[in-house]
């Protein structure tokens, strides 16, 4: 029996004129019905009422140099392995869009099969589609806020909005006075450059860390393969690196980074190690008091 070659066409997305999900050979090759969650127990969880801020996109669409929209959103994998951890680690999350409109998720990518995911997913679905909004949250934050750390899962809807937001620059730019930590994945420390659109770049809180992060370079590939139906307008890494950030990966694999309070992770593959860094920094930091 001859078995047909999965198609390397973006498929549409009937939702919207001119929008494109992944092709089916794409997904092939970087999705799977499992996660690669593991190793997430936690003897001695916290007790206490610090929490984490979870920013997520709130939009579905990016639109690509040739004008056509990629259908996007959070990654699942990149969002909610990492928030298992801290969740199995005792901490719980308050979720938020700039917007206050429901976190956007590139379904097409959630690991069905994975019970875990799941379950957590539907646990924080009334968070995830009534978010607070980021603008009411910068009003209450101060330096007494409970929030141990600011976590910006991956996925290519980050590069939407969080790039561009005044509360998302507001937030990062607490959490360093505020001595926080700052974790983020693949493609959310696109939104670090939200701190570098308030002036020429010069007091970018970033400048001199080193990050994993997903490469430009692969960006640049994907297209090939059907797994965005078009080249990006722009390239966050290479703005970062501009502004004084190092990334130490040139491969969209597992490698996580510790650079101070920034903890960060490479691409989905890095989930899971994500996740577990985060959770033992954080474990450590709330036993300091």
């Amino acid at each position: 029996m001859h078995i047909l070659p999965l198609s390397k066409d973006p498929q549409p997305d009937e939702a919207e004129f001119n929008a494109f999900f992944p092709s089916k050979f794409s997904l092939s090759q970087f999705t799977s019905p499992k996660s690669n969650l593991a190793d997430a127990d936690y003897p001695q969880p916290y007790r206490g009422t610090r929490r984490i801020l979870v920013i997520c996109t709130d939009e579905r669409y990016l639109k690509m140099e040739n004008g056509t929209l990629f259908s996007t959103g959070n990654h699942p994998v990149e969002t909610l392995v990492p928030m298992f951890h801290l969740h199995r680690a005792g901490f719980e999350f308050d979720i938020a869009t700039v917007s206050g409109n429901p976190v956007k998720f590139e379904f097409w990518a959630m690991p069905n099969e994975d019970e875990a995911i799941t379950g957590l997913h539907k646990a924080y679905l009334e968070q995830f589609q009534k978010p607070r909004r980021l603008s009411d949250v910068v009003a209450d934050l101060g330096p007494n806020s409970d929030y141990v750390a600011i976590f910006i899962p991956g996925g290519h809807g980050p590069l939407a909005g969080l790039p561009f937001s005044d509360d998302v620059a507001a937030v990062l730019r607490w959490a360093f006075a505020a001595d926080r930590h700052i974790i983020s994945i693949c493609h959310g420390p696109a939104a670090f450059l939200a701190c570098a659109k308030e002036g020429d770049g010069r007091d970018f809180p970033f400048a001199g860390y080193a990050i994993a992060a997903f490469p430009d370079a692969t960006d640049r590939e994907t297209p090939e393969i059907g797994y965005m139906p078009g080249q990006l307008t722009w390239h966050f890494g290479d703005k970062l690196k501009a502004l004084g950030v190092t990334i130490i990966n040139t491969e969209p694999n597992d490698a996580t980074h510790k650079d101070r309070k920034i903890i960060t992770g490479a691409s989905p593959f890095a989930a899971n190690a994500l996740g577990k860094l985060a959770a033992e920094t954080l474990l450590e930091e709330v036993e300091k008091g």
